[in-house]
């Protein structure tokens, strides 16, 4: 008998390392930061920095720099491992800005962070190559691209050579467009297949690190935005590649609910569990201590729901 209990017990911790090994490296994504290999297990919570006067939720607008220093270190407090710095709105209706005076609001506010944060990640939200390769001359770490390259042609070649991460976006349409909703047979395939070219054109340009974006509420039907949710799981293993998912507040959540940006919180929160469950590797949130713990709900020793673990390498 106490054999048997001592292969059970011996069995019993196999078996639980086992499990926990697998949802470490189910987990896993590593980044090149400025030349270090950073490497997390578990998912990232980026932080939403608007440095705009028209955002399409209210609260997220940052009208100055004690603001934005403000803002920046709660979200750092509040567990942020990335913060996501943008000053070009693209809600519907939103001006367009040209270059220059995306540099003007941006550079300073990377600049301002760069010295007050020196140990946050900064990423820059934006699809202008010169803003990009300002950005990341003041201290910027990533680049999170709404286009993927389609707006820029020199993006690709800018992010290659300052050899950053990248983020690329799914949107179907023009500059001028963004939102039209466009006519998908499936639009699951058609993101997949789009962002799948994307991958491809990075691999052309040598660049080391990218994220997929299938982007929520940019040119699709709600319906097609909760169809895209529901297929994180299968968008990932088909594109092999890390998945960010900005839901945060959107039209998506507040709409179907007949309620406002302002008071969907709670919706957001039940969704980012879920896109967690799905396989996200990135939330990008306007409200990072409530993500952070959805997190900790979702990272519970042993097997989870999420079916098989899969290593995620972020060299694509």
């Amino acid at each position: 008998m106490t054999l048997f209990v001592d292969i059970l017990a011996r069995t019993i911790d196999f078996t639980f390392v086992l499990q926990t090994t697998m949802y470490l490296e189910k987990y896993r994504l590593s980044l090149s930061i400025k030349g270090e290999l950073h490497i997390w297990n578990q998912p990232l919570i980026m932080g939403i920095l608007n440095v705009t006067p028209d955002s399409f939720y209210a609260e997220s607008r940052i009208e100055s720099t004690q603001e934005l220093i403000d803002r920046a270190g709660q979200m750092l407090t509040d567990g942020a491992d990335i913060l996501d710095i943008g000053g070009q709105s693209t809600r519907p209706g939103a001006t367009l800005l040209t270059c220059e005076q995306e540099v003007e609001r941006v550079i300073p506010a990377v600049q301002l962070l760069s010295k007050e944060f020196p140990k946050a990640i900064l990423s820059i939200d934006t699809f202008y190559a010169e803003v990009a390769n300002q950005s990341i001359a003041s201290g910027g770490h990533i680049i999170n691209d709404i286009s993927a390259g389609d707006f820029d042609a020199e993006m690709l070649k800018t992010v290659s050579k300052n050899k950053v991460p990248y983020i690329a976006m799914h949107k179907n349409g023009s500059i001028d467009n963004l939102h039209q909703k466009p006519d998908y047979k499936n639009v699951t395939t058609e993101v997949c297949q789009y962002l799948n070219q994307k991958l491809e054109a990075c691999k052309q340009n040598n660049i080391q690190d990218v994220i997929v974006d299938p982007g929520f509420g940019f040119g699709k039907t709600q319906d097609q935005n909760f169809e895209l949710l529901r297929n994180i799981s299968s968008i990932k293993h088909l594109l092999q590649s890390p998945i960010l998912v900005g839901i945060s507040r959107k039209s998506m959540i507040w709409k179907k609910l007949g309620i406002t940006p302002e008071a969907s919180l709670p919706a957001t929160s039940a969704l980012h569990f879920y896109a967690l469950q799905q396989g996200a590797d990135m939330l990008r949130v306007h409200d990072v201590k409530e993500a952070v713990q959805v997190r900790e709900l979702d990272l519970t020793p042993g097997p989870s729901p999420r079916g098989e673990g899969r290593r995620i390498d972020s060299t694509i």
